[in-house]
């Protein structure tokens, strides 16, 4: 195959993948469970001293602060 050929189609991948990563980010949040990368970025960059927990942790944590009503926002 040549090079011509690879580039249009790598262009498609990822522009599949991010779809697909948007879609799965807005499907979360409609469900109310934000984006753990978005999480791990955020601690790292406001809260450096924090311990950047598993995704399970965050997951459970999150569940938690949506159906107890404990909230959950820290900035």
């Amino acid at each position: 195959m040549s090079t011509a050929l690879a580039t249009p189609r790598h262009a498609l991948q990822a522009a599949a993948h991010a779809v697909w990563k948007w879609a799965v980010q807005t499907a979360r949040l409609c469900c109310g469970v934000p984006d753990y990368d978005v999480y791990v970025q955020h601690l790292k960059r406001y809260h450096p001293e924090r311990p950047i927990p598993s995704y399970e942790e965050f997951f459970r944590e999150r569940q938690s602060a949506r159906y107890k009503g404990t909230g959950g926002r820290c900035c």
